[in-house]
């Protein structure tokens, strides 16, 4: 058995028709538990892309949904099941779940479709990160953001320096003018400037901290570079209550080094931080409910 860490969505859109595979959610949960409700994972029969957490609690999901695409008969109807993770599992976490399974490879072209659609606008409540600069810090970013639930809109004039593959949540922007791009930027979008130009890490903080409506903006930078960015977005109009919401220099305080794995993971536990208050998962309208008798 392959195990990947694979977004389930984009392999779901992948999925030929000959595919079979079973759609894993946990619709509800009560008390402690390894994931939350909306949680999703994708198995075939040799592969599961995603996870829904909890080891001995996977292991019985998977191998249930596993079981169910070996069963002959033509029983295509949605399952449920009801789980208490305590002793009976193997697992001290003390809540409890259920998870609905679903035959992938019995949905009709329409019906596929149209969940997709569902599932991609679930996907709009996520966090959305605008990461101005394609280079080692900002690809050493992209690397760690790759396995996190968000949005990422990738902005960079040198288009070569992007990766050939990245998953979908993450979009590349090769542009010269990317002013433009803050401007048509969505409200409680999240920036961060880390370019190989100061000049241009200027003029996009210039053009970010003249919306009111963002999130966050963080600043690649040490103090020195706050100091004359202030200076000079003052002389530019910014006022000091809005140079007060720039964040420079970016990171978690307590983390010193300057190689850009090290940068790169003192932003990332920032953003976590920003976004553990920031629901990464919209409610699923379900059915399914916690039987009193798993508890």
């Amino acid at each position: 058995m392959q195990t990947t860490s694979t977004n389930w969505l984009e392999s779901l859109r992948r999925l030929t028709p000959a595919d079979k595979a079973v759609l894993i959610t946990v619709t509800a949960v009560k008390g402690s538990t390894p994931r939350g409700t909306g949680t999703r994972m994708l198995v075939t029969a040799n592969n599961q892309f995603d996870t829904i957490g909890g080891g001995h609690l996977e292991w019985k999901a998977i191998a249930t949904a596993r079981l169910w695409l070996n069963e002959a008969g033509n029983d295509t109807a949605p399952r449920h099941i009801d789980l208490s993770l305590g002793p009976s599992l193997g697992q001290c976490c003390g809540g409890a779940l259920s998870l609905c399974l679903e035959r992938v490879d019995c949905w009709s072209y329409q019906d596929l479709q149209h969940k997709l659609d569902n599932y991609q606008q679930e996907r709009t409540t996520l966090p959305h990160l605008y990461l101005f600069g394609a280079g080692h810090v900002g690809t050493a970013l992209i690397h760690i953001l790759q396995q996190v639930p968000c949005r990422i809109t990738w902005i960079d004039e040198r288009d070569h320096l992007f990766p050939t593959e990245l998953p979908a949540h993450i979009t590349t922007e090769a542009t010269d003018t990317p002013e433009a791009i803050i401007a048509s930027a969505e409200v409680g979008a999240y920036f961060l400037v880390m370019t190989h130009h100061h000049g241009l890490d200027l003029i996009l903080s210039e053009h970010i901290l003249r919306r009111p409506d963002a999130a966050w903006f963080g600043l690649i930078g040490s103090k020195t570079k706050r100091a004359r960015f202030e200076h000079r977005l003052q002389e530019r109009g910014i006022d000091q209550h809005r140079l007060q919401e720039m964040v420079c220099p970016v990171g978690v305080s307590g983390i010193t080094g300057k190689e850009p794995g090290v940068i790169a993971v003192a932003v990332a536990a920032q953003l976590l931080q920003l976004w553990s208050k920031h629901p990464t998962l919209s409610p699923i309208a379900t059915q399914t409910r916690i039987s009193e008798a798993t508890l």
